[in-house]
């Protein structure tokens, strides 16, 4: 890396060339104004004057390049694209107003009636809704497979299957998808492969680097980290993002500058937030396993895990979400949530307080009784996203669930 003079207001990409994502995550991205400042500028501005109506017009047209209005150029949210975009080493990002909006405008911008999707059926409750109920409307099929069964996949492709959509590890049973031969099935049937990368963010894994056409996360998530704010963002080709950047220039789900401006910091310090998320998580995960009332844990980190060896090939760790399941039904898991104290009671997760929710009846729950069977979501399944506090006061928290759920 070359040092940046500071006379220069912006860093070059080309003195970011062969950093580790850790330098990206403090230094990609950032654009200085003539102030030259050390700490990234927030621009909390609607819109942008022009020198002339000449100058506007060129502006408007695109022959002049420039900030015309926050809805769709805004240098702070730039800035958060550039950073992500770097990070997940794709050529270029589009930032929304949450992680939801980005699924939309990928779908919106690279989907047409009559297209056909492959969605895993592990993937965040609304997701499932948004293409089973409302892109349904617009004439776009999609068809609900195992994360796992690539059999299952193969068998489900169509002439007009142009989408195969998938989180992993998965929301919230951490399932694990090989992702070079989902690309290969995709690549084969001309389809795009999106891959939602939320739970492991570009320290732990890049999926580029498999095959993925298009890599999102919702912001509100890790690339957050503190439970601040929404948003999402798209990451890939220039040619594919022009098209979402199209959409949101003209459907208008958009981050705002300050937003994008508390993203920035909180990517400052994920990579060293993911490692510990990751220990905390896979030394828990271990010490439920012990626990009586423990039915069964989901944990990629475990080496009893279906896909353990396929997670540390694809992944550097683990992630912070786990699941379990508890012996005694829903009245059991919702007595052992109700007494946790310190931990949070919150369906968020990727924050650095450690949360807690039922899944069945909070970001599964608006799937119907068979959707959830499907996908694995029972009565007496508790997610925890293990947050970064001291491993002991998480354990003597779980330990006043365990407690009531027993007495």
């Amino acid at each position: 890396m070359t040092l940046r003079r500071e006379e220069f207001v912006s860093i070059p990409e080309s003195d970011l060339d062969g950093v580790s994502v850790d330098t990206l995550a403090v230094r990609a991205g950032q654009i200085r104004t003539d102030q030259l400042e050390h700490g990234d500028a927030i621009f909390p501005t609607s819109s942008f004057v022009y020198g002339s109506a000449a100058q506007a017009a060129a502006r408007f047209s695109g022959e002049e390049p420039g900030n015309i209005y926050s809805r769709f150029t805004n240098p702070t949210v730039q800035a958060f694209e550039a950073r992500i975009a770097a990070m997940e080493g794709g050529e270029r990002a589009v930032a929304t107003a949450s992680g939801m909006a980005a699924i939309l405008s990928i779908c919106m911008s690279l989907l047409q009636s009559g297209d056909h999707v492959i969605c895993s059926r592990g993937v965040f409750g609304t997701t499932n809704v948004l293409f089973q109920k409302y892109l349904a409307r617009f004439g776009i099929e999609t068809t609900f497979v195992s994360l796992t069964d690539l059999d299952e996949w193969q068998a489900s492709v169509r002439s007009n299957t142009r989408m195969m959509f998938i989180e992993t590890p998965s929301n919230p049973l951490c399932e694990v998808a090989d992702m070079t031969a989902l690309a290969a099935l995709a690549r084969a049937s001309g389809a795009l492969f999106v891959v939602d990368n939320c739970f492991c963010t570009p320290v732990l894994q890049r999926p580029f680097e498999f095959g993925a056409d298009i890599v999102m996360h919702s912001a509100t998530k890790y690339l957050d980290g503190q439970g601040r704010c929404l948003g999402g963002v798209v990451i890939g080709s220039s040619k594919l993002m022009e098209e979402v950047y199209g959409f949101l220039r003209s459907a208008g789900p958009t981050l705002s500058p300050f937003n994008a401006w508390v993203f920035l910091k909180g990517l400052e310090t994920l990579p060293i937030r993911m490692r510990a998320h990751c220990e905390n998580a896979l030394e828990l995960a271990h010490w439920l396993e012990q626990q009586p009332g423990v039915e069964k844990v989901f944990y990629a980190g475990l080496k009893d895990h279906p896909q353990h060896d396929l997670a540390a090939r694809q992944q550097s760790g683990f992630g912070g979400v786990l699941s379990f399941t508890v012996t005694g039904g829903k009245d059991a898991a919702w007595a052992f949530i109700d007494a946790t104290r310190m931990i949070s009671i919150t369906a968020n997760l990727g924050d650095v307080k450690t949360t807690i929710t039922h899944p069945g009846t909070t970001t599964h729950g608006r799937l119907s009784p068979e959707d959830r069977e499907k996908a694995g979501i029972t009565d007496n399944l508790i997610r925890l996203s293990v947050g970064i506090e001291s491993l002991e006061d998480i354990r003597n928290d779980l330990r006043r669930g365990f407690a009531a759920f027993s007495s």
